[in-house]
């Protein structure tokens, strides 16, 4: 289960590419389809979510006729489909054996009306507010819960009253299986995993694998198992279907302490909701809408209150479900409610056919679908964004104690990490060649760091030269007193104190260098950023390879100090870019420029022309781009691939002057622009074109058209065919002309490429060079003109340089806030270049 808990979808520059020219059917239609496509995966997996939770099977049934047509009426994401939770199953197959089913009933009728009095409230928003780490880790644990209870039934037994019990009687159960529900469960889960990999087979073979695949996987994993059953005449339980008694349309009121009853309530409310809000957000951001998720909540709480009345379990929205909707090409609200109504004639007319799935395969399909909740993208997230712990915790806490339980032991130990990260400062003392001190500290100075602060500050020689650097952190009145005391009594001695804020977020880094106060050393006196000017200073005259380990020293002395601790991260934990970038080997192409990116952004293939060989394309075989595309869609899981042509491509002009084509023995040059014919033929057809302007010449117009062409070819891969399908990759035009430093985008509806907009960033970093030589002057105005460009990239505010402080005794009015801003002199962010230094050193202007 992917779910995404970021807010819902904004406008972005960045749109997904539709091939042009494909014309969808009639809306109807397609809701239908879709309908029909949903009702297959929901029918086996109501049925296994019912019996995973030890309710009547109809119940699950129930559940999923009412949760796709309710919901669907009167939910606020079109394109959700609700019905029974794997997320609630062991919440409610634990209420079930403490209350009853029918006292089950009457909790979730009430869970229900909570919901809907909250949608009222219009307190949606306000849900999702829970840490991403918690939520995953809740779900990660209900998914082994229900697969550990599960891989009882398909041993041929029966499972437990809890996680814990079922942990301990699997040993035994391991020991004594039952063949024929083990090998009705191994059908299942090996057609249920290797349904999506048909197209993977070589040949032929994955063109009808392609093409079988269409049908869902659930149906055919059940099918097949059902066959096996039925053709071998194997004893196995299966489903029972009982018909609706008039007495189960009443629930009954639960029986124990009202304290535990409302805390039931609040579970099934507070996990049903959560899980409902993600998957709606997940939903819009796949479908590219916005939804409504207020009315969401409504709808959600409407159809729990009928699901209980009914006989039916508690209700959430689905992102099994969702996705296949989205996938199917639905495209209103009347897909759920269509498959609502099949779902219904199903549970009424087809009880014949029903009655025959073994309960070993349904097992099996709960099982993987409770293995597939533990996903490791979302490990691997938490873990880079050092939410582990509280991962960890929760997973183990649900599986050993149940969910509500496991969720606030999650919860505590979220807040007691970000307390001990809000505490958390270093104070570091250095003690340099004349003398003199350094004292720096990093992180919040609070007054928990008031004992760590005092004894850094008493190693301090009296007398002594010493600068206290803070990194802009927060400083609180504890710590501010502390400061202001030992100062005092240091200048008292005899002491000089300075006293320097350095904040973080005036640093702009970036792969190819860093703004840095002052000229670097070398043959020339340029800064880090002024290769991206050409290096005009130089004489370009100079060995091409002296200048370019001139450039290396120069990154190794100012880049790489402060890449370092970043570089150092993404060895440990290996890249996890979120793009691939595929563009063209021109030298003037800066990818990490243009696109404003650091290390370990982009996964980045360039080659002549940015052409993406279309498989079996005669006489220009290459599958070096193939590999990386690939790596990238199925080992580094991106979300998105680019493909960025660019102006004056002379792979372009190459194909228009037919060098491809030259008789005689082909150069590998001609051989590689042969996969570029397909672009030829699609500019004589439906050549691209842009929003605001006309195309300057035909060389341009074919640029773009081979952008839109080469987005076609990717999707020949089964990889990307496969992401692009399931929702979970995105396809991008780029174009960037040289001329005007402008980047346009394909917007898919029209399949012209419109220009992004210039956003100016609050405020910039200003440099004022001192006029020690002209070269200086310019490569000041350079760094200025860099660190303008790029400090947009920071999320923070105000990019001012680092402060000069005053050593000057602070009057009695002082304050914590003046403090925190250390006495900023007038010269703050005025850069001097000290002669004195080899190659200008930076320092701050007197």
């Amino acid at each position: 289960m992917t779910l995404d808990i970021s807010s819902a979808p904004i406008a972005s520059d960045t749109t997904d590419h539709a091939p042009p020219g494909r014309r969808p059917r009639a809306s109807w239609a397609q809701d239908l389809s879709a309908s029909l496509v949903v009702f297959l995966i929901a029918v086996p997996f109501s049925l296994g979510i019912a019996l995973a939770t030890g309710a009547p099977l109809t119940a699950g049934l129930a559940a999923a006729a009412v949760g796709g047509i309710v919901v669907g009426l009167f939910g606020g994401t079109p394109l959700q489909v609700s019905g029974p939770s794997a997320a609630l199953t062991v919440i409610t197959a634990g209420l079930i054996t403490q209350y009853g089913w029918q006292a089950t009933c009457a909790i979730t009728l009430a869970a229900g009306l909570l919901q809907l009095l909250l949608g009222v409230r219009r307190v949606a928003r306000t849900a999702l507010a829970v840490s991403p780490a918690v939520v995953h880790g809740m779900l990660a644990g209900v998914g082994l819960a229900i697969a550990i209870a599960q891989l009882h039934v398909v041993l041929g037994g029966s499972p437990q009253s809890s996680a814990l019990a079922n942990l301990l009687a699997l040993p035994s159960q391991l020991a004594a299986p039952r063949p024929s529900a083990l090998a009705v469960g191994t059908v299942t889960a090996a057609v249920l995993l290797g349904w999506p990999r048909l197209g993977r087979l070589p040949g032929r073979y994955g063109e009808f694998g392609t093409r079988l695949a269409k049908v869902p996987g659930p149906l055919a994993a059940v099918a097949a198992a059902t066959t096996l059953a039925v053709a071998l005449d194997l004893r196995l339980a299966r489903v029972d279907l009982p018909a609706w008694q008039p007495h189960d349309l009443v629930p009954d009121l639960p029986h124990g302490p009202p304290l535990a009853v409302l805390a039931a309530v609040l579970t099934v409310t507070a996990v049903a909701t959560v899980e409902s809000l993600l998957s709606a957000v997940a939903v819009d951001r796949m479908s590219h809408r916005t939804g409504d998720l207020d009315r969401e909540l409504r709808g959600q709480g409407l159809a729990n209150m009928i699901s209980g009345l009914v006989g039916g379990l508690p209700i959430a929205g689905g992102a099994v479900r969702s996705t296949a909707n989205v996938r199917a090409g639905a495209r209103s609200r009347w897909s759920s409610v269509l498959h609502g109504v099949w779902v219904l004639a199903a549970a009424l007319a087809l009880t014949g056919g029903l009655r025959r799935i073994p309960l070993a395969a349904l097992a099996a399909l709960v099982l993987v679908v409770g293995l597939q909740m533990v996903s490791f993208a979302h490990i691997r997230k938490v873990h880079r964004h050092r939410e582990f712990p509280v991962y960890l915790v929760t997973v183990v806490s649900v599986v050993l104690f149940g969910v509500l339980p496991g969720v606030a032991l999650g919860a505590a130990t979220a807040v007691l990490l970000a307390l001990y990260r809000l505490t958390r400062a270093h104070v570091d003392v250095l003690a340099g060649p004349d003398g003199a001190f350094v004292v720096e500290t990093h992180g919040p100075l609070t007054f928990a760091a008031v004992p760590r602060l005092s004894r850094a500050l008493a190693g301090v020689p009296a007398g002594a030269e010493v600068a206290v650097v803070h990194d802009g952190s927060f400083l609180d009145h504890a710590a501010y007193e502390t400061l202001h005391g030992w100062r005092t009594g240091h200048q008292a001695g005899g002491g000089r104190v300075s006293m320097v804020t350095r904040r973080q977020d005036d640093e702009v880094l970036d792969p190819d260098g860093t703004v840095r106060t002052g000229s670097s050393p070398g043959p020339h006196r340029c800064r880090a950023w002024t290769p991206w000017v050409g290096h005009h200073c130089i004489e370009q005259q100079e060995d091409p390879h002296v200048r370019l380990l001139d450039g290396v020293r120069v990154f190794q002395l100012h880049t790489a100090p402060l890449v370092r601790p970043e570089l150092a991260r993404l060895a440990r934990e290996g890249q996890t870019p979120s793009q691939l970038f595929l563009t063209c080997a021109d030298s003037r192409m800066v990818t990490s420029m243009i696109t404003n990116s650091g290390p370990g952004d982009l996964f980045t293939v360039r080659n002549v022309g940015n052409l993406v060989p279309a498989p079996h394309e005669p006489g220009a075989a290459d599958d070096s781009v193939a590999a990386a595309v690939q790596y990238a869609v199925e080992v580094l899981e991106v979300r998105s691939i680019t493909v960025c042509g660019h102006s004056g491509c002379g792979a372009m002009k190459a194909l228009l002057d037919g060098v491809h084509e030259q008789p005689g023995r082909p150069t590998p040059l001609a051989r590689w622009l042969r996969n570029g014919r397909g672009s030829l033929d699609r500019l004589r057809r439906i050549p691209a074109e842009f929003t605001d302007r006309p195309v300057v010449d035909v060389t341009e117009q074919l640029c773009v058209t081979n952008v839109v062409q080469q987005l076609d070819q990717l999707l020949a891969n089964p990889a990307v065919e496969r992401r692009v399908a399931e929702g979970t990759l995105r396809l991008v035009g780029m174009y960037f002309d040289f001329a005007t430093a402008q980047a346009y985008v394909l917007d898919p509806e029209s399949g012209r490429f419109g220009p992004v907009e210039a956003v100016a960033p609050t405020s910039a970093a200003t440099c004022t060079p001192t006029p020690t030589s002209a070269s200086a002057s310019a490569a000041a105005a350079a760094a200025a003109a860099a660190a303008a460009t790029f400090a947009s990239a920071a999320p923070s505010a105000p990019t001012a340089a680092p402060a000069a402080l005053s050593s000057t005794p602070r009057g009695e009015h002082d304050t914590p806030e003046r403090v925190n801003e250390f006495e900023q002199v007038p010269t703050t962010g005025t850069v001097a270049a000290d002669p004195a230094r080899d190659g200008g050193g930076p320092g701050l202007a007197a």
